[in-house]
């Protein structure tokens, strides 16, 4: 069984990317037992729903992010579903105040489990909510394997340039790719994502 985190903040694109990932899994490379394990802070999660409507397993977390106040519950439900599931891979969508580093760490502590992190951002929102939000954003981006600058379209170069300038400084050991939410994952993408190492 093998662990993908995503994280990044509100809005950021994380449900669509996952949806996309999900679909390339199953479709491209016959990956057909996945659970998709969803942490909102919140007691009904619109992002459930959406995976859920697209005949995805999905699994919830509520009421608490599994960084802190739920890190106790996450080991134990990732041995659940392995017990009644046993997927080939579990990909946890971390909520958007989450820090997904320790979130790794807790799983790769208790459950001797490795994760792979891919974390998104938002280049439009990116100089404003950066300004707002610094700690937060580096947290988030601290140790992510991959990083996603997403939103492109939507986004003036000067944003882009921007934002994927940060993030090299903020994490220069990740891969960053800038993305967009309109346009299918490149593949070389995806396998580089669910490689090991």
């Amino acid at each position: 069984m093998k662990i993908l985190l995503v994280g990044g903040f509100l809005g950021s694109g994380k449900t669509s990317f996952i949806l996309k990932l999900a679909h390339h899994m199953i479709e491209d490379l016959g990956i057909a037992n996945i659970v998709i394990l969803e942490n909102e802070i919140g007691e009904i999660s619109v992002d459930d729903k959406v995976l859920k409507g697209s005949g995805y397993q999905v699994k919830g977390l509520f009421a608490g992010c599994v960084c802190c106040t739920l890190a106790g519950e996450l080991p134990s439900a990732v041995r659940q579903i392995e017990r009644e599931i046993n997927p080939d891979w579990i990909i946890m969508e971390a909520t958007g105040v989450a820090f997904p580093y320790n979130i790794k760490e807790n799983v790769e502590n208790a459950l001797g489990i490795s994760c792979k992190i891919v974390c998104l951002t938002d280049a439009q929102r990116w100089k404003r909510l950066f300004r707002a939000m610094d700690h937060l954003f580096r947290y988030q981006l601290m140790e992510a394997d991959v990083v996603l600058v997403n939103k492109i379209d939507v986004a003036d170069q000067e944003s882009i340039d921007q934002c994927l300038s940060d993030v090299k400084e903020l994490n220069p050991t990740a891969v960053v790719v800038p993305t967009c939410a309109n346009e299918s994952i490149p593949i070389e993408l995806i396998d580089r994502i669910m490689s090991e190492g």
